[in-house]
């Protein structure tokens, strides 16, 4: 067995404990606002990949000018 599933009691699922968590979701959150998590849920994870996609500046190949105020000192 897996250390993560030793220590956190992890499995898998079945179908009971689904229903179980749905019905739990349910309860917790009202049938109209699940959709409206998910939809939330959803983009948060699409922005983020969007996000780690874009091209990232590389700075450390970039020549260093002396002059410039902003540039790092030794």
């Amino acid at each position: 067995m897996n250390f993560a599933t030793l220590l956190l009691g992890i499995g898998n699922f079945g179908g009971t404990e689904i229903l179980l968590i749905a019905v739990v979701l349910i309860l917790l959150f009202g049938a109209k606002r699940i959709p409206e998590l998910f939809r939330g849920m959803g983009q948060g994870i699409r922005e983020f990949k969007d996000a780690s996609k874009e091209e990232k500046p590389e700075f450390r190949d970039r020549p260093v000018n002396p002059n410039d105020p902003a540039a790092p000192r030794p």
